[in-house]
């Protein structure tokens, strides 16, 4: 995990907001193109999308603009403020409006947002390696909560629940994306595929455990019931080609969604 904002507060607020940021220039001699932060920020972005967060740093993002690491310097003061600039860049795709809030249905409105924000997450799976404990604080990230917000106020419900609820919805949407993410990357990272993981573990787990049901009854009972039937108002996963460990994945992400969607139902209404 990485927290945000340790770089300089005044300089990474500046360069965030675009305050005060270096005019481009072009350098030395030849036609190298004209540095930029942006031009930084959407080199790092890349290759952390590309190759991951541990794959991050000033040379690296210098070595894809065909620059020195001390090129970049004069733009971003260090690889704190660039993950900041990264991180807030990216928020810039998420959409800010959705019609349905704007027409009174807030449930699908929500519904909307939250898969929205699943994708983008599962679109740069690295941002999940940045801690909510500490905000980035720029414009692209308050615009995000700003959306969030207006879509809650839509429901009625009070600002000291709204304000729960928000941090209710995206630790929510951001533990189904990393649930996505891993299961895209399992495969790649141990060389067997999920099918072939649990049919040994499981063929051994039974050797060795014989007494598994008596032990664990609640989790026997459950399997035993058969498959998961699909939530009341919840669309089934469609197409056969998404691997069964992301179609699981994306099915906890429905029927949660669901769930929580029916709690601030059942609080509008005045409910228990």
């Amino acid at each position: 995990m990485v927290f945000a904002g340790q770089g300089d507060p005044r300089r990474s607020l500046s360069l965030l907001w675009r305050a005060d940021a270096p005019t481009p220039t072009r350098g030395g001699p030849g036609p190298k193109p004209r540095l930029s932060v942006d031009a930084i920020v959407a080199a790092a972005v890349a290759l952390a999308d590309e190759e991951g967060m541990a794959a991050l740093s000033m040379r690296a993002v210098g070595d894809r603009l065909g620059r020195t690491a001390m090129a970049l310097y004069t733009y971003v003061p260090g690889k704190s403020e660039l993950l900041d600039l990264m991180y807030d860049a990216v928020h810039a795709e998420l959409p800010t409006h959705y019609g349905e809030g704007e027409q009174g249905d807030w449930r699908a409105a929500l519904t909307a947002w939250a898969g929205e924000v699943l994708e983008f997450y599962v679109r740069h799976p690295w941002v999940l390696q940045v801690s909510q404990a500490r905000p980035v604080l720029g414009p692209h990230e308050y615009a995000g909560l700003d959306t969030l917000i207006t879509l809650l106020r839509a429901t009625g419900l009070p600002a000291g629940v709204v304000r729960r609820l928000v941090g209710t919805l995206f630790p929510f949407v951001r533990g189904s994306a990393q649930a996505v993410a891993d299961a895209r990357l399992a495969t790649a990272a141990t060389g067997s595929s999920d099918e072939e993981w649990w049919a040994a573990r499981s063929a051994a787990l039974l050797e060795l455990v014989p007494d598994f049901a008596e032990r664990f009854p609640a989790v026997s009972g459950l399997e035993a019931e058969g498959p998961v039937e699909p939530y009341p108002g919840a669309a089934p996963e469609g197409g056969e080609t998404v691997p069964y460990p992301e179609r699981e994945a994306r099915e906890t992400f429905r029927v949660g969604l669901g769930v929580l969607l029916d709690g601030i139902e059942a609080a509008r209404a005045g409910r228990p």
